[in-house]
């Protein structure tokens, strides 16, 4: 079995790596996700809408959502592939 020397430079490095490792950890955690299940009144500040708005989006089927004990419920995750399946793209000419 090889025997290699460890020196405090390799060691710095290292501690770098793992710094920047854990921050990039971070950042996707801080970044990417809002809570699994999301409230009414998180969903109107998220969006921007009114009650109204938010009660049509659910009649008509727009927003899927889950109803337990009289609190409405919705995925997080719903919420974004609704957004982005109703994502508009104008063409230039």
């Amino acid at each position: 079995m090889a025997t290699s020397i460890i020196t405090t430079d390799d060691l710095r490095d290292f501690k770098l790596e793992l710094l920047d490792d854990i921050k990039k950890l971070l950042t996707k955690q801080s970044q990417g996700k809002l809570k699994k299940y999301l409230k009414s009144a998180e969903i109107r500040e998220l969006l921007q809408i009114s009650p109204g708005t938010l009660q049509n989006l659910r009649i008509n089927g727009t927003l899927p959502y889950t109803k337990m004990g009289g609190i409405i419920f919705y995925d997080a995750d719903e919420i974004q592939n609704v957004m982005l399946a109703n994502r508009i793209h104008h063409k230039i000419d």
